[in-house]
Order: structure tokens, then C-alpha cells, then sequence
């Protein structure tokens, strides 16, 4: 069992910057891959980036590449979202998710998510 709390979340401006912490506690000696994923009004959930347990070979949806950096410190077992130059579109309920060391890639979170999921933080870019 994973248990993940999001923080960070808020209002701001298109253009600002804005950074997404996320609190994890896990089993002793577990190794899990991390990630965020965003949901907005009337849409589904999607894919944002991935980090691995190790803190490698991080990945990117193509709508947050060279805007956005995942990021993991596993000493306080917290992974981060960078979010720069944030536009409207950008506006969603951001949620911190973990699952284990085995499929690792943009098209398997994509299409079936991670397995553990945080209730997620607001963010909204006004323009």
C-alpha cells in the first residue's frame, strides 16, 4: 500500500510558474515508479510525466515537454512538478500516483494509470 498527498496547487496567471510537491509513504525497501497525471473539467484523466523509483529517464506528455520537470528526492520520499510557463489549457486537478517496478512508459500510463493514486491539488491558470 501507497499512500500519496499532493500539495502546492493554487491560482495563478498564464506564464507563471508554479511547483507541485508530492508526499509518499511506502513499504521499507519498495521501489516504485511515480508520476502525475491531471484531470479537467469534463475530461478524463491523462497522462502528464513519470519518474522512475530510481529517479532516471523521467518522461513527458508531448503537451507539458520542455514547460514542465518531474523530479524525486528519495530521502523525504517526495516527487515534485515543475511547472513553468503555465497556460489556461494547463487547468486541471493534478494527481500524484506510484506503481511498481515493471512497465515503464508513456503509452502503458497512458492507457491503464498507475496503481496507486493522491486525491489530487487544483491548479488554474487564468489568462
Amino acid at each position: 500500500q501507497v499512500l500519496l498527498v499532493e500539495s502546492g496547487g493554487g491560482l495563478v496567471q498564464a506564464g507563471d510558474s508554479l511547483k507541485l510537491s508530492c508526499a509518499a509513504s511506502a513499504p521499507p525497501n519498495s521501489k516504485y515508479n511515480m508520476g502525475w497525471f491531471r484531470q479537467a473539467p469534463g475530461k478524463e484523466r491523462d497522462f502528464v510525466a513519470a519518474i522512475t523509483w530510481s529517479g532516471s529517464f523521467p518522461i513527458y506528455e508531448d503537451s507539458v515537454k520542455g514547460r514542465f520537470t518531474i523530479s524525486r528526492d528519495n530521502a523525504v520520499n517526495t516527487i515534485y512538478l515543475q511547472m513553468n510557463s503555465l497556460k489556461p489549457e494547463d487547468t486541471a486537478v493534478y494527481y500524484c500516483a506510484a506503481d511498481p517496478d515493471t512497465d515503464y512508459s508513456a503509452y502503458y500510463y497512458r492507457n491503464y494509470g498507475m496503481e496507486f493514486w493522491g486525491k489530487g491539488t487544483l491548479v488554474t491558470v487564468s489568462s
